[in-house]
């Protein structure tokens, strides 16, 4: 007995005396609180803690695109850790996502905190070593109880390589001495700044979609562990008081009572402490609960407590001196921050059980309660729903395929109106009933409620219509045959092909034109519909003929392995066609590789580019030479035979455009957009014009100077929602096609654009209006109602021919967050088939 009682305590000692070798951030980082700490510095200190306290485990869960290491750190009572995985299971199996339960080890909650998803809001990182220490620190026994109950995932940077762009900058550029007066350059950030990741692209808007390797593999570990509370930690203008739920409308009408309720709470606590310090702080403004791609939102449908919280930052370098005359340094932020997400954590270990409950109830209840008003959707057999079908499985959203054919009825997307279908074979069907019903009707749903028409963001995201697919949502759960996946059978290449066919019908047709330009294979397109025997070439349709490549070793062997991810490819015996549209004919285009160089730097948007770049490097795989704006005069354009202008303002001088002019009449191609069209618009020579006729214009100016008059009777106060009338959050639009054109090949019978913004056109004279809004056009989301008038027959996106080149205006950006599907194959259009 006594030789058991003094092993304990001399365990006891031993995790005492390791324990007190704890140290805090300021004792284990000189300058913490005075300057940015090195990510490489936060990744030393918390290996420091996960070494020093038993209160600590370390799991690496991916890495970035600059190699940077992405990480999580689970804290809790050493009891809790030994059991970590088992306290995950039972998680999981509470909400019918794992059997392996065990009655062992009782419930436990489950908080995710993640830090700096934007890399210049720096002080999120330098809190989260304070929330860290705080939670471990021997000498504070309040925490330990709170972690008796809790695991803490804590997430110190969603976003290294952003936060390293950001922190490697304003270490180059400070001084000794802290500048807080505006004018010091630490407060000009330069392009494209460190709020985005390697690709440029801003990860809180990506968490449903997932186009980043960071959210990637962040989501794949989320989904492991469904936590039920996720707060997720920002900073914005320097200037702004502290912001903590509750948060503002809109509110998604599938946000249940107990999450409100906890937001309610998590403000009367968090104000508490803050009163205490007099510091200033505001809720319910600007930060809503609607677009499901946040780090707030997408814990929320997905049954947690989502939550931001918001700090004055951005721009206050290591010190700022604010409109009220205090100056804000590092340290007050994060203190700020540390204070905050300490008290998420208390609240919450407060309110285990009525989480835990809340939780399990929105998880498991959904299921048959539905919440919207439908509770299947199913959408017809097409090739792009292979991206789909990975974006679904990626969220953990259940789907299968149908293996029988079924009657049916249900809202059709394309015509928002109820209309009868069949159901056949290879359709794609998601029903409710799963664990994930909440999020898959949030996908899917056709019509979110908007309560609020003050949105912070876009408000129509449903999924048929962003990957251009023929989409019916039904409001009944039909039994009918299914099956896991399609089966793909392997094809066998004959020895003598005359030539290959790869249909043009989503982004993998895109991939494989990718391959073979960047592999000297010669290839042609359709411009009609042609059959060969069994084969059809649809408009766009790819041929790869032997006769064209005769210096290709083993045509039929490197073909077929250059085209093999394309599974619906299929091949030819004869370029006789029984339609009179034979492979040598001028039904089938040489098309010509693509030499492309694309526009960065100031005055180009960061994000916009982002997506231009992302879209070239890795969904398509196709070399792109990116140029600053500034070296233009550098640039022999010549050597290129496509540019492409995302959106911004290019300050072009007249010399600079007319060079640009006389290489579009020698043969180059302009692919701009958004904003980039302004250097088109209006100008001699272009056909690019707001109006149509001269009459339209005057009539506009008229309409213009009638509403400011009216204006001067208006009262301030409802000046932003009047604002609101003229404007497009972010909206999906119906748009017609010009069906024989290049740039409509593959897209379907229409095209639904997602507009972000109130830029309008006529439909152009003297060019091609490709995708063009009609009449009494449909549309999903928030449309201002004065924008909704003008946007009737206006141009989305169009072709100009000048000389023997081309200027394509896109009207829209259908690169927008690198999740509109059915744009990717647009702009593959643009890119590869337009001449």
């Amino acid at each position: 007995m006594k030789k058991t009682i003094f092993s304990f305590y001399l365990m006891l000692t031993l995790v005492l005396s390791v324990q007190a070798q704890v140290q805090s951030p300021s004792q284990f980082l000189p300058n913490y609180g005075k300057q940015i700490t090195y990510y490489h510095q936060v990744e030393n200190y918390f290996k420091h803690l996960a070494e020093k306290s038993t209160f600590v485990k370390h799991q690496k869960y991916g890495v970035t695109p600059e190699q940077r290491d992405l990480n999580v750190y689970f804290i809790s009572s050493p009891e809790n850790l030994a059991n970590l995985e088992q306290i995950r299971n039972n998680n999981l199996a509470a909400i019918g996502l794992s059997e392996n339960k065990s009655q062992m080890i009782g419930d436990k909650l489950i908080v995710w905190l993640s830090f700096n998803v934007h890399g210049n809001e720096f002080a999120g990182t330098e809190s989260a070593m304070t929330v860290a220490y705080e939670l471990v620190n021997p000498s504070n026994a309040e925490t330990k109880k709170w972690l008796e109950n809790t695991i803490v995932i804590l997430d110190p940077c969603i976003n290294p390589d952003g936060y390293s762009r950001y922190g490697n900058w304003l270490r180059e550029i400070s001084g000794k001495k802290t500048h807080p007066d505006l004018s010091d350059r630490e407060h000009m950030e330069v392009w494209p700044g460190g709020r985005y990741n390697h690709y440029i692209f801003d990860l809180n808007r990506d968490w449903a979609w997932q186009t980043q390797p960071e959210t990637q593999q962040r989501i794949a570990l989320y989904n492991q562990w469904m936590p039920q509370v996720h707060t997720d930690v920002h900073e914005m203008g320097y200037d702004s008081p502290y912001f903590f739920p509750p948060s503002a409308e809109p509110l998604h009408e599938y946000i249940e009572k107990y999450q409100k309720d906890f937001h309610y709470t998590l403000g009367k606590n968090i104000s508490k402490k803050f009163d205490a310090q007099n510091w200033m702080y505001n809720t319910g403004e600007r930060f809503d609960l609607f677009y499901p791609s946040y780090g707030d939102t997408y814990p929320t449908y997905n049954g947690a407590v989502g939550m931001t919280m918001e700090q004055g930052g951005i721009g206050a370098g290591r010190a700022v001196t604010m409109s009220n005359g205090i100056t804000l340094t590092i340290q007050d932020r994060l203190t700020h921050h540390a204070t905050a997400v300490l008290t998420v954590v208390e609240s919450a270990a407060a309110q285990a059980d009525v989480l835990l409950k809340g939780f399990r109830g929105f998880m498991n209840n959904s299921r048959k309660t539905v919440k919207g008003n439908y509770k299947m959707y199913v959408m017809k057999s097409n090739p792009k729903l292979v991206q789909m079908a990975d974006l679904l499985k990626k969220n953990n959203v259940e789907f299968s395929y149908a293996d029988a054919s079924q009657k049916a009825s249900g809202f059709n997307y394309n015509t928002k109106t109820e209309k009868g279908f069949t159901i056949e074979p290879n359709d794609l069907i998601v029903k409710v009933d799963q664990q994930k019903a909440v999020f898959a009707q949030v996908l899917f749903e056709p019509n979110q409620k908007l309560n609020d028409s003050l949105s912070y963001d876009i408000t129509s995201w449903a999924l048929p219509l962003a990957y251009g697919v023929e989409g019916y949502a039904l409001k009944n759960s039909l039994a009918i045959k299914t099956k896991a996946a399609i089966e793909v059978i392997e094809k066998g290449i004959p020895q003598n092909v005359y030539a290959f066919h790869i249909p043009w019908n989503n982004r993998i047709s895109a991939q494989v034109l990718s391959l073979l330009h960047q592999n000297n294979v010669k290839v042609r397109s359709a411009m009609k519909k042609a059959v060969f025997g069994d084969v059809i070439v649809e408009p766009g349709g790819l041929i790869v003929t032997k006769a064209d490549n005769p210096k290709v070793v083993d045509f039929e062997k490197t073909i077929g392995e250059l085209i093999k991810i394309k599974t619906d490819y299929n091949y030819i015996a004869t370029g006789f066609s029984s339609n009179s549209k034979d492979v040598g004919g001028e039904n089938f285009n040489l098309l010509k590789a693509p030499k492309v160089v694309l526009l960065s730097g100031k005055g180009v948007g960061s994000t916009e580019f982002g997506a231009a770049w992302y879209y070239m490097e890795e969904t398509i795989g196709y070399p792109v030479s990116v140029v600053e704006v500034s070296n233009f005069d550098r640039l022999n354009l010549f050597n290129y035979n496509t540019l492409i202008m995302a959106d911004g303002y290019y300050d072009f001088s007249e010399d600079q455009q007319k060079k640009i002019g006389e290489w579009i009449k020698n043969g180059g191609k302009v692919i701009a957009m958004n904003s980039a069209l302004t250097l088109f618009e209006a100008k001699e020579g272009y056909a690019l014009s707001p109006f149509a006729t001269e009459e339209d214009k005057l009539s506009s100016e008229k309409e213009a100077e009638e509403e400011e008059l009216k204006e001067r009777f208006l009262d301030f106060q409802d000046s932003e929602r009047r604002y609101i009338s003229k404007s497009i959050p972010g909206a999906i639009i119906e748009n017609l096609l010009n069906k024989t054109h290049p740039m409509s090949f593959g897209l379907g019978d229409k095209y639904f654009s997602l507009k972000t913004d109130d830029r309008h056109y006529s439909l152009l004279k003297k060019a091609t209006n490709v995708v063009y809004v009609p009449k009494d056009y449909k549309s999903y989301g928030f449309v201002g109602n004065e924008i909704r008038k003008k946007l009737n027959n206006t141009v989305s996106f169009a072709v100009e021919n000048k000389g023997d080149g081309s200027v394509i205006y896109m009207v829209d950006n259908p690169l927008f967050r690198g999740f509109w599907e059915n744009g990717n194959l647009l702009f593959s259009n643009a890119l590869f088939l337009v001449d």
